[in-house]
């Protein structure tokens, strides 16, 4: 007799399904054991593989823990705001509420095939009101502790999908959705103070069980480091550029300093640069690189020199040339460095393709008109004034030493670790529950606010009328127009009297065809 697998499993899920054998239990007696899985995107694609492989192993583990006599409580859910479905609803003029309830409605029916033993009266969907209220909640406690900021940065952009992108979505300067370019553009954001917590996150490594290679790729993203912060007076004017450096026994070694373009020395003593034409053209082409091609794939080092201003060497006074290139990056320290040609491979490749001085300071490499001589551990300093003779440590400890004596730098610890951008706010995505004013302030919702769904408005007004806004929004450059639509869409209370008639009225003051 064949064996009808289809038919047998039906039978059964529908007989588990009637007698609620995954559901837990409340005010149950029995043991309890949790498990959780990352919540699905439900695309319109429906499932994959991958599903199946992440959630088997908690489903053995689950099956096992009731056959014990464990109250178990495994729940499933779905992480359900964005841009996929935002960009279908945008193409096929059906709103995301109805897209994500049919795709929803798909994954769930798979799962349920599949015959996984989630417990479908604890359903998670962080579209819903009485779900992201509470990340809303949390979001203005931490706001309120001042973890949360608002400021500007450099983003990873996708002109094409119109979106921020992470590093790891943008390898290569591609779009890993579109397969589009990806350019670098400056945008306020919202970012989460992380760093606050880089020595915390250091010290739990040791109290968890985690194996040794995860442990160092942790150490490695925090990235902590013990230097000096130095200021490099600008000759002429009553300023500083500041860098970081792990290295200031090799001060005596700089030939020249390297910002990024994006640095805002540039824009401030933009009437004293004699060649502002040239960087500002540097600078817009820096735009169409990401940070990965910019930083690990800038084999063939680009620059231009600031003509107008130089920086002096505190440690012996000498001018050095100021170069713009965009293998440095604001995002980390302070968005400018000292060159030392002579122990920094990138810094000696820049100094050769521009024919700039090479110094040699610690003395044990090679020629280092040849070869930057990077192993500097257990050589001595040679051509450094008051340090020669010395061990890299102690040659570190006296320069600081120095450098705070005569109030031009300090010792510093840094962190590899950057804050966390939260930079996607979208049409379909949680709301930030906080309101810029037009004069500068913020405005933060009430709890009771949080609960609202600005979204319910949405069902006056004609589908494809406003995916026709939304679209225009994305192309126009007006932020006053985009934030106005925003503001109103996402934050308003659904309820408030004429709210229907303020946003129609909204998208009628918008001429598509100047868009």
């Amino acid at each position: 007799m064949k064996y009808d697998f289809s038919a047998v499993e039906q039978k059964w899920q529908k007989k588990w399904e009637e007698a609620g054998v995954f559901h837990a239990e409340d005010g149950s007696e029995k043991p309890k054991f949790y498990a959780l899985v990352e919540f699905p995107y439900p695309s319109g694609a429906g499932m994959h593989v991958g599903h199946i492989k992440a959630y088997s192993g908690l489903e053995v583990v689950s099956r096992k823990r009731r056959m014990q006599g464990y109250n178990v409580l495994f729940p499933i859910g779905f992480d359900a705001y964005g841009l996929p479905t935002e960009n279908y609803a945008i193409k096929t003029g059906i709103h995301p509420r109805k897209v994500t309830d049919m795709n929803i409605e798909k994954f769930s029916s798979q799962l349920k095939r599949v015959g996984f033993s989630f417990d479908w009266n604890r359903v998670v969907d962080t579209t819903q009101e009485d779900y992201y209220k509470w990340t809303q909640w949390i979001f203005l406690k931490m706001f309120e502790k001042g973890l949360v900021f608002r400021d500007k940065t450099l983003v990873n952009y996708c002109p094409s999908c119109k979106v921020v992108l992470s590093n790891e979505e943008s390898q290569g300067g591609k779009c890993d959705r579109c397969d589009g370019e990806v350019i670098q553009k400056e945008k306020e954001v919202w970012m989460l103070k992380i760093t606050d917590y880089a020595e915390k996150l250091l010290e739990g490594l040791n109290e968890v069980d985690f194996p040794e290679r995860v442990k160092v790729q942790q150490e490695n993203w925090i990235g902590k480091s013990t230097g000096a912060e130095v200021d490099f007076k600008l000759k002429d004017l009553d300023d500083t550029l500041k860098i970081y450096t792990t290295r200031a026994d090799t001060m005596f070694g700089v030939t020249f300093m390297v910002i990024a373009p994006e640095h805002p020395m540039l824009k401030k003593y933009s009437d004293r640069i004699e060649n502002l034409s040239e960087i500002e053209q540097y600078a817009l082409n820096a735009k169409k690189k990401t940070e990965f091609e910019r930083v690990q794939l800038a084999k063939d080092k680009t620059g231009v020199e600031v003509k107008g201003i130089r920086a002096i060497n505190p440690a012996n006074g000498v001018e050095v040339p100021i170069w713009v290139s965009d293998y440095v990056m604001m995002g980390y320290g302070t968005g400018a460095i000292m060159a030392v040609p002579a122990h920094d491979t990138r810094d000696w490749e820049f100094a050769k393709k521009f024919n700039l001085p090479i110094i040699e300071v610690v003395a044990g490499g090679n020629n280092v008109q040849e070869e930057a001589f990077v192993d500097v551990s257990s050589g001595k300093l040679i051509n450094s004034g008051f340090l020669d003779g010395l061990n890299k440590q102690d040659a570190i400890d006296k320069m600081i030493e120095f450098l705070e004596e005569n109030k031009c730098g300090k010792k510093q610890i840094n962190y590899r670790l950057r804050e966390w951008i939260f930079a996607r706010q979208r049409y379909w995505g949680e709301p930030v529950p906080i309101v810029h004013m037009e004069d500068g302030s913020d405005l933060l919702l009430e709890d009771e606010e949080l609960v609202e769904a600005a979204t319910e408005a949405l069902k006056y007004i004609p589908s494809q009328k406003l995916s026709a806004v939304v679209e225009a929004l994305n192309e126009t450059n007006d932020i006053d127009l985009k934030e106005r639509f925003v503001y109103i869409l996402v934050y308003a209370q659904p309820k408030t009297e004429g709210l229907a008639d303020v946003l129609i009225d909204l998208i009628n003051t918008i001429d598509l065809n100047d868009y």
